[in-house]
């Protein structure tokens, strides 16, 4: 059993150096506290996922060409998050007709981060609201 996810929950990424906010931005989505709540679809870079500050994963092209013109020295790079699968596992109840957003989901981005909630932005459990 987890906690709901929320519009202003905190994120944190495994390469990246910064926490970040998650945003909903369907105002008709179900509210928790006043704020809307998450789904497993709500993975959308920019949209949903904000960056995560300086990226420091040689996967991504502009850390490693960075890297590779400081003579192999780590040199982070701003963050892109780019996300191509929906956060897992979701929660058993249905949000907008998707499994719910818990504080247990995780999410890869395409450079190897794993992506995952640090504070939900509500203090609601998943059962028994």
């Amino acid at each position: 059993m987890g906690k709901f996810v929320c519009a202003g929950a905190l994120l944190q990424c495994s390469f990246g150096m910064a926490p970040s906010s998650f945003m909903v931005i369907d105002p008709m989505r179900p509210m928790v506290q006043n704020k809307p709540m998450g789904n497993i679809m709500d993975n959308k870079p920019m949209v949903n996922i904000m960056p995560f500050g300086m990226c420091q994963s040689m996967a991504n092209p502009t850390v490693a060409s960075a890297t590779a013109a400081a003579m192999g020295v780590l040199t982070p790079m701003p963050c892109i998050p780019v996300i191509a699968a929906p956060w897992a596992p979701g929660g058993q109840e249905r949000i907008s007709n998707m499994p719910a957003l818990l504080d247990n989901c995780k999410c890869i981005c395409n450079w190897g981060g794993n992506i995952s909630v640090t504070m939900p932005g509500n203090v609601c459990l998943a059962e028994g609201k």
